[in-house]
């Protein structure tokens, strides 16, 4: 590949990245710029562990800390704990109550980072601005002020940030302009010729120097993986480092992989499993149970976690995900987890371990039990690049068939309904790229901000109550490949040979394929929910929304029936002013969150997503009162909004220039459950793989 290519490392090695490094500047990589390095590093391990040594020795004699939470996140945290003891005088700058403000003499009530001013600069010569955008709703002070104030500066912090940037970094550009627009470019010198740049070029001299010790360190490795059981520890997608472990949507957000909600756990491999006698097991009620174990790292044992059989996952590894544990200044329902930096020994996210089964068995909220898609190739389409630039449409995106007169008919040639004249107006489609969806989650956390979602807590989820307008479904292959699970479904023959196979595609496979689709109310031309209420709750409009009157719906949950997408949610409490859900939406500071513009439903009715029918509303009517048609673009959706990867692209169809348009003229184009006739305004992209392989 070439300048194309990238090398990189997960080993936590400064040999081993000083090695990789050397690599990328032999290729010519495109992704390694010497001459603008990227300012974003690692905490510094070693004065850490020289300022816990200080403190323990009385040579500290006032510590201050900002945003930072070490009780919870040091490994070596009673020995930090220790050392505070010995300080004159600790303060802690926070926006929450946690457990080092616990500790310190003194906590600071600091600023939230939406109301505090700031700059950052995380490449050379790419600088940003921030600014408040809310004034503070507390007596609070960030610590930049309050550091200014006791170093007897007069300026606020706001003063001197816009003083530093007209003197050091705008060289005569408009201070306004840079702020109206958040982020200033500066002139970057030509390729290798600043002082910094040399500094960042690796010589065949220190490339050499590193191989010896990376060796070393690769072989050290090595015996640890032979001696014990390899344990990695993790951050979540949606947890992080435990920051906002009081958030309720990121408790109830599924995590991508395994699905679990409202827990960390240890995932291990089938063969582990069976080995150590874990199980995961669906129960009557359908919930998902699993087995606990211990870990042990040195001295260190954690105690009573619990368990994920993880396919896909290397025998002899386990993982287990920080941020969990969290016990100060949380509500009772999110004391939930275990704290996995406990066993962070030396800073290292890789240790050896011993794994010990320990009694009982744990209740997960996990919201999808059934894993693979058992040879439905028709649900996540997919195909590989060659077939793709080598085969005809029909062969790779094949149109499903239903029987009409008796007669195999392509299923879009069919319909129960007659269709209506929408080329008039506007007309909403989504499209869904599976090729560019990597599952992260962060449109579900949009939709629930946007939309008033309520959080229902684990109990709940656990009963299958939970209230995502939006979910991504994740599927693995049985087989090794998604294609051999659908050749093996349809070589089936008889009742009996087709019972225990299906049985057997159940289970996925060791080392299977992974696919991600995110689902939501699919917003049908011929919606099956919209025939069955007997109130008329649900309805179809113009510009192809289906719409929900609330205060019409009556809770039948026909609708719910009928939808062959299960899309809708059904409100079994009152959710809001409720203490029985103790998740922010019965305070004054919670309820500051909820968006104004969408109603905070009641107990008893059906909801579901509106392609945030408020925002393309807005749209329109700003354009009406500025005597302008909508540009392209400027439709957006919470979800489409958030995807940095553009996977959802939302927008009008009736507008031949827009960007949903010419999507939908694509050959890869599909709808979900086609043969079943509903015509949806959400679309999907056929998923293209470089190859068979998984």
């Amino acid at each position: 590949a070439g300048s194309g290519a990238v090398v990189v490392t997960g080993l936590d090695d400064a040999d081993a990245q000083t090695l990789v490094l050397a690599i990328n500047e032999m290729l010519d990589s495109q992704a390694f710029d010497p001459s603008a390095p990227r300012y974003t590093r690692q905490g510094n391990i070693q004065a850490v562990n020289q300022l816990i040594s200080d403190m323990k020795s009385g040579k500290v004699g006032a510590l201050i800390m900002d945003g930072v939470n070490p009780m919870f996140t040091l490994p070596n945290a009673e020995d930090f704990s220790e050392g505070l003891d010995q300080v004159g005088l600790s303060v802690a700058f926070s926006t929450n109550w946690n457990e080092t403000t616990e500790r310190v003499q003194f906590t600071a009530a600091a600023n939230h980072f939406l109301e505090s001013w700031g700059d950052a600069q995380f490449q050379k010569g790419q600088y940003s601005l921030m600014q408040p955008t809310i004034k503070e709703l507390f007596d609070t002070r960030q610590f930049q002020s309050a550091a200014m104030s006791w170093l007897g500066k007069e300026e606020t912090y706001y003063e001197y940030i816009k003083e530093t940037w007209e003197t050091e970094v705008l060289n005569g550009s408009s201070w306004n302009e840079a702020l109206q627009a958040g982020v200033f470019t500066a002139g970057m010198a030509a390729e290798g010729s600043s002082e910094e740049a040399a500094a960042t070029q690796v010589g065949e001299e220190d490339t050499t120097s590193t191989i010896a010790p990376l060796a070393q360190a690769v072989q050290r490795l090595a015996s640890a993986q032979q001696a014990a059981v390899e344990l990695t520890l993790y951050s979540k997608v949606g947890m992080g480092d435990g920051q906002q472990a009081g958030n309720p949507w990121l408790q109830e957000f599924p995590d991508p992989i395994s699905r679990v909600t409202w827990d960390n756990y240890v995932t291990v491999s089938r063969t582990d499993a069976n080995n150590w006698d874990l199980e995961n097991k669906n129960v009557a009620n359908g919930g998902l149970d699993g087995s606990y174990v211990n870990l042990t790292v040195g001295e260190t044992k954690l105690e009573g976690i619990p368990v994920i059989i993880q396919p896909g996952q290397a025998p002899g590894t386990v993982g287990l995900s920080l941020g969990y544990g969290r016990s100060v200044g949380m509500k009772d329902e999110m004391e939930v987890g275990v704290n996995a930096y406990t066993l962070y020994k030396d800073f290292n996210s890789h240790q050896a371990v011993v794994v010990e089964k320990a009694s009982g068995t744990h209740e997960f909220a996990c919201i999808q039990l059934h894993n693979t898609l058992m040879g439905r190739g028709d649900i996540i389409k997919e195909t590989t690049l060659e077939i793709f630039n080598t085969k005809d449409v029909a062969e790779w995106n094949h149109v499903p068939q239903v029987s009409l007169n008796h007669q195999e008919v392509p299923a879009t040639s069919v319909d129960l309904w007659d269709s209506f004249d929408r080329s008039i107006g506007h007309h909403f489609n989504m499209s869904i790229d599976l090729n560019a969806c990597t599952g992260c989650g962060a449109c579900v956390i949009a939709c629930n901000a946007e939309n008033n979602i309520p959080v229902v807590g684990k109990k709940e989820v656990r009963m299958s109550r939970d209230m995502h307008w939006l979910r991504i479904d994740r599927y693995y292959s049985s087989e090794d490949t998604f294609e051999e699970d659908n050749i093996k479904k349809d070589e089936f023959s008889g009742a009996f040979e087709s019972k225990s196979g299906f049985e057997e595609m159940e289970t996925a496979a060791a080392n299977p394929q992974v696919a991600f689709q995110p689902v939501m109310c699919q917003h049908c031309n011929h919606a099956p929910c919209e025939t069955v209420c007997p109130v008329a709750a649900t309805s179809h409009s113009r510009q192809g929304q289906n719409h929900m009157a609330y205060n019409r719906c009556v809770g039948t949950r026909y609708c719910a029936n009928n939808c062959p997408y299960k899309v809708r949610r059904f409100n079994w409490f009152l959710y809001s002013n409720n203490d029985e859900f103790d998740f922010h939406m019965n305070n004054d500071l919670g309820k500051m969150v909820l968006n104004p513009d969408v109603t905070v439903r009641s107990r008893g009715v059906i909801e579901k997503c509106s392609l945030c029918i408020q925002m393309t509303q807005k749209t329109i009517l700003d354009a009406k009162r500025e005597g302008r048609t909508v540009k392209d673009g400027e439709f957006q959706t919470a979800c489409s909004a958030a995807c940095s990867s553009g996977a959802i692209v939302f927008g009008d169809i009736n507008d031949e220039s827009s960007k949903v348009a010419e999507l939908k003229e694509s050959d890869r184009v599909y709808n979900l459950l086609e043969s079943v006739g509903t015509r949806p305004n959400v679309f999907y992209h056929v998923k293209v793989r470089n190859t068979n392989e998984a």
